[in-house]
């Protein structure tokens, strides 16, 4: 409990813009008397999240995102030491996963937030008598918005939406520089491995992908990159990456990372065709880039050398490790995002309840994105907090831009 306790006020101390918004709530109580249902990472970080809201009123239940994700001690000190029910076991399985997902709906909460969309798909499938009740959710990954964004597309989506994850004071930061460093922190702490010199293939090269890619070229790793899309390929080869097929690409692939969102991205064929000794790893919300399923019925032997390490030995003698059972390796194998990123994150999460509160009954159930002034308006608090000062525009110059008549 000590050392959970501990970790959160660690993490605290480099989250100054969540700080001011925890300060502001604790004054203006945006959240009174309302009842949050969070589904996020159970991390020291999300734990500064859960406090800001319960400071602004809110009564806060919350479970874990992802079965891998959980700091077990911040869980025990945000119940015990906090008073926040909190439902996460780090490695729980499947069923206890989903019977997680119900307690904190069993609070009745007026606004939900996401990372993965699993409450509010859960929402419309099997509670929907609670949907009438909700204000909104918030959704804080690439792969819940793509599942959000369908929903509303099919007509299937009863609630209104915020984006987080579309903030570019989020995914410009957090998905490229938070993902980049604390998956690059996952794949050394599981495996020990020096990066200098590897054959280093990224799948993907959306902003999760391209930061790991960037770190790992900064290790001194020569980074290939596989991609679907032929515009971020492009940007892959001019940003001075090797682009190929990925069937191409783990023939000389000493370590593999997907970071896509999509499924089987490393499907059954790919594995007979690996270089003997791949390490294998995922960077995208679910488990689902890799077909570990696969891999398991055609393995020869499997056994755990390290944290986090199985090796799996094929017919052929040839033999793959795969890190953290193919779930997230930033959290299954690591600590996640640096509080100093996750700041940002969170502090649009935090404004994004406060949003729903000042918006009821005036939104459609539909994806939304945070207002641009809030987005620039953490920029700000980030820079002023990180001592950092910049210019704005002159009389002139703000006339200048928004005028047609001045030209050669």
């Amino acid at each position: 409990m000590k050392e959970g306790k501990s970790k959160i006020e660690w993490a605290g101390q480099q989250m100054p813009v969540l700080r001011l918004i925890k300060e502001r709530f604790a004054k203006e109580k945006p959240l009174k008397n309302l009842t949050i249902g969070a589904c996020l990472h159970v991390t020291s970080e999300t734990a500064n999240l859960v406090l800001a809201l319960q400071a602004g009123g809110a009564n806060v239940a919350l479970c874990a995102s992802n079965p891998l994700s959980t700091q077990d001690s911040v869980a025990a000190s945000l119940a015990k030491d906090y008073d926040i029910p909190t439902f996460a076991i780090k490695g729980e399985d499947n069923k206890t996963y989903y019977k997680h997902l119900n307690t904190v709906l069993d609070f009745k909460p007026q606004i939900t937030m996401d990372d993965g969309a699993d409450l509010v798909s859960l929402l419309h499938k099997e509670r929907k008598d609670q949907i009438k009740d909700i204000l909104g959710s918030s959704e804080e990954t690439t792969t819940g918005v793509i599942r959000l964004k369908a929903m509303e597309k099919d007509k299937a989506l009863k609630i209104p939406v915020i984006a987080v994850n579309d903030s570019d004071t989020k995914h410009l930061f957090d998905n490229r520089y938070g993902t980049g460093q604390s998956s690059i922190d996952g794949i050394i702490r599981a495996t020990n491995v020096l990066l200098a010199g590897k054959t280093f293939v990224v799948a993907g090269y959306g902003w999760c992908a391209r930061g790991v890619a960037q770190r790992a070229k900064g290790m001194g790793a020569h980074v290939v990159v596989t991609e679907v899309d032929p515009i971020k390929a492009l940007e892959a080869v001019m940003d001075g990456f090797m682009v190929m097929q990925i069937a191409k690409a783990v023939r000389i692939a000493d370590i593999l990372i997907t970071a896509t969102g999509d499924k089987h991205v490393v499907n059954a064929k790919l594995f007979e065709q690996m270089k003997d000794g791949i390490i294998l790893c995922n960077t995208g919300h679910f488990d689902v880039e890799i077909d570990v399923a696969h891999l398991e019925k055609v393995k020869k032997s499997k056994r755990t050398l390290r944290p986090s390490l199985e090796e799996y030995v094929l017919n052929n003698g040839k033999k793959i490790y795969l890190l953290a059972e193919g779930r997230l390796v930033n959290l299954g194998a690591a600590e996640g995002h640096p509080a100093e990123v996750m700041d940002m994150s969170f502090a649009n999460q935090a404004l994004a309840a406060e949003w729903f509160v000042k918006n009821k009954g005036k939104l459609k159930n539909k994806v939304y994105v945070l207002p641009k002034k809030m987005d620039r308006e953490i920029a700000r608090l980030k820079l002023k907090a990180m001592g950092v000062s910049f210019d704005r525009l002159t009389g002139e110059q703000k006339r200048y831009l928004s005028s047609w008549h001045e030209g050669t």
